[in-house]
């Protein structure tokens, strides 16, 4: 999901149905106001959340929106889908359907989830190269040792893509509970490594992206949006 930026003189022009000598005159004029500031520069940029007004009426005023969910398992990380229920059919508020999902988790997994309408934050949380730290605790069917430590550190070679994950921190919490730190997250990444040594994913609950936490307070399936210090903390 893109963030839609453009210039202003484009905008104005598709929006009041002008063409551009027209929107010169406009911002010489002083008649249009970006972010409660007036635009004199045709070639402005501006995005989906710039708030703006010509003669002091609103011709756009988009809310950017951060929400952060606890993931119960069972429900899709999905917009629609006909067999479960979705991530946003959990959702109770009037704007859900503008929001899309910041790094999916799979039906099986819970815990934090991301969504927003805001294409650019989204991006700089989920694009390879932020490389941004994503964390998980992970319950298996067998005791863990050193071995899987030194297997998630050095990276793992899956022929089928003809790739090697980049190195994974693997913290041992029980004999049987592991904390995984990954930097990328590829298809089933964290039940196929642990695949490597037969030994099944019981449960896997994602406690963090980058330096945002899993609110304890949030029931599964229930959700709030970001503070302005998470969402400061959060961006790119």
């Amino acid at each position: 999901m893109q963030s839609k930026r453009g210039r202003l003189d484009r905008y104005l022009s598709v929006k009041v149905n002008i063409n551009r000598k027209d929107v010169r005159l406009m911002l010489a004029q002083q008649r249009v106001c970006v972010d409660g500031r007036v635009a004199i520069d045709i070639d402005q940029a501006i995005n989906e959340f710039s708030h703006i007004t010509l003669d002091d009426q609103i011709l756009q005023a988009n809310m950017a929106t951060y929400v952060m969910m606890n993931k119960p398992v069972g429900v899709v990380s999905a917009t629609k889908d006909e067999q479960h229920r979705t991530v946003i059919d959990l959702l109770d508020r009037p704007d859900r359907a503008g929001l899309h999902i910041v790094g999916r988790l799979d039906l099986n997994s819970s815990g934090l989830l991301l969504l927003t309408n805001d294409g650019r934050w989204s991006s700089g949380l989920t694009s390879p190269d932020k490389k941004v730290t994503k964390v998980y605790r992970v319950t298996l069917e067998n005791p863990l040792s050193q071995e899987y430590i030194e297997a998630f550190a050095a990276g793992m070679y899956f022929a089928y893509e003809d790739i090697t994950t980049r190195p994974a921190l693997l913290e041992i919490i029980t004999d049987k509970v592991a904390q995984v730190s990954l930097t990328e997250g590829r298809y089933h990444q964290i039940k196929r490594m642990f695949g490597r040594f037969r030994n099944p994913v019981l449960q896997l609950h994602r406690i963090s992206v980058g330096p945002l936490l899993l609110d304890p307070a949030l029931a599964p399936g229930e959700s709030r949006e970001l503070t302005a210090h998470e969402i400061t903390e959060t961006s790119c």
